[in-house]
């Protein structure tokens, strides 16, 4: 159903209709229908939607849209809305509302289930214990084939997964795991202790998430468990809950790439104050150290008067110096991220950038002594300069550009704080050094 024929349906008020094809929608189909209509469509929709297809609806909708409609129902509504919920989801949730919200869910939850959201929320808000659900299958070792999917038929409904069991001691221990798959197709007599894997993969529960998305790429794992520091099992991340963090990540090194403080909030939702607050702090940052620049050029201003022609190349030097470092520090940023080189690497990344910029240095070095020299008519000896200081910016560029977010990375640091602004601001100093180094030299003045 698109927008369109819900609107001219919401008109005809053909309820009936609508309730038969949403219903029937994708979830996710359903959620970004609601977030394109306006606030009483998008609500009409919703309490259209049965119980167990809303509640899935509202995990998918945008945390605007969930405060907004958490605002509007009744209480009725909002324990029939959160009683199906998975539990990481209401923690979610419960994390990211105002106060009076909150205690609104709190209020409709259980003692126990609210005991759990207090658990949960106590564990590092980056961590893998912020990010689990505790809605997982745990078997025993002494239990056969049969035993398990009897078990699995009966709580699995309420369960976030039930691809992967997760076998446990009477003291939760986990000891290992056993695939849906496997249960099915070995023998129904089968203990599970003969047909399980022992080897198994988990994190703890206040390792980063960031570990976690990268133990998920490394194994293609759909779930894992989360263990305490006595190796009891507390709950399972699932492949869901890690494309978010995923997002969420990269949506920080793009903003940080900006030199722009991350911002979890939708850019329409934001308040301009807010905004601007996040925009002027590496905006003062990269202006004072700017200041460099304008020393730099106060020092040779005899030099500027003497051979005006010299000022005339300062800005294409110190923006093909940004561009080449910008160039190798986002090609070495998502390599870190993709865990393809680490600190131990930084003399092979020297290297190798050494080598690039080498040959791209000599290649513009040549063209840009042809254009000034043939072209624009300027003398040999300030075409030597524009053109050899062309070709060492391009490669100290290249080179800081490259070890920049190494060094981040090592002092435990983001490396996307090592981007272009930063980087374009360092090389530019040292370009505008070196510039005049040259000057002097071969016009002697």
């Amino acid at each position: 159903m698109n927008k369109k024929l819900l609107q001219t349906l919401i008109e005809n008020k053909d309820f009936k209709q609508i309730k038969n094809n949403i219903n029937n929608m994708n979830i996710p189909d359903v959620a970004e229908l609601i977030e394109e209509l306006d606030n009483t469509y998008s609500l009409l929709i919703f309490r259209l939607l049965n119980k167990i297809t809303a509640a899935r609806v509202f995990s998918y909708i945008s945390r605007a849209n969930q405060k907004k409609f958490l605002l509007l129902v009744n209480e009725k509504e909002l324990k029939k809305l959160t009683d199906e919920l998975f539990l990481d989801d209401k923690v979610d949730l419960v994390e990211e509302m105002p106060a009076n919200l909150v205690k609104k869910i709190l209020k409709t939850s259980d003692e126990k289930e609210r005991k759990l959201i207090n658990q949960f929320l106590k564990y590092p808000k980056d961590s893998a214990g912020s990010l689990m659900t505790i809605e997982f299958i745990d078997l025993k070792k002494e239990l056969t084939a049969a035993m398990s999917l009897e078990r699995i038929k009966k709580l699995g409904y309420n369960k976030e997964t039930i691809y992967t069991s997760y076998v446990i001691t009477n003291t939760r221990v986990l000891e290992g795991i056993i695939e849906l798959k496997d249960l099915v197709l070995e023998d129904s007599n089968e203990k599970i202790e003969n047909i399980m894997s022992k080897n198994v993969i988990y994190v703890n529960t206040h390792d980063d998430q960031e570990y976690v998305a990268s133990i998920f790429k490394k194994y293609d794992l759909l779930s894992i468990p989360v263990v305490d520091n006595e190796k009891r099992l507390v709950g399972i991340i699932t492949i869901d809950d890690i494309m978010d963090v995923v997002e969420l990540e990269n949506t920080e090194d793009i903003h940080r790439m900006a030199a722009i403080e991350p911002s979890h909030t939708n850019y329409l939702d934001e308040n301009i104050f807010i905004l601007a607050k996040r925009r002027i702090i590496w905006l003062l940052v990269l202006m004072i150290s700017a200041t460099f620049t304008g020393l730099i050029l106060s020092r040779y201003e005899e030099a500027l008067e003497s051979v005006v022609a010299l000022t005339f190349f300062i800005p294409m030097l110190m923006d093909t110096g940004g561009n080449a470092g910008s160039q190798a520090s986002t090609l070495i940023i998502r390599s870190i991220t993709l865990e393809e080189i680490q600190f131990k690497d930084i003399f092979k990344v020297i290297l190798k950038e050494l080598g690039v910029s080498s040959i791209v240095g000599i290649i513009l070095a040549i063209l840009n002594f042809l254009r000034i020299y043939f072209i624009q008519g300027y003398s040999i000896k300030i075409s030597l300069i524009v053109t050899m200081t062309l070709m060492l910016t391009v490669m100290l560029a290249k080179i800081v550009g490259g070890i920049l977010p190494l060094i981040a990375k090592k002092a435990k640091l983001d490396p996307a704080i090592m981007a272009s602004p930063l980087v374009t601001t360092i090389v530019d100093t040292f370009s505008l050094i070196v510039y005049f180094r040259i000057a002097t030299l071969i016009l002697k003045i």
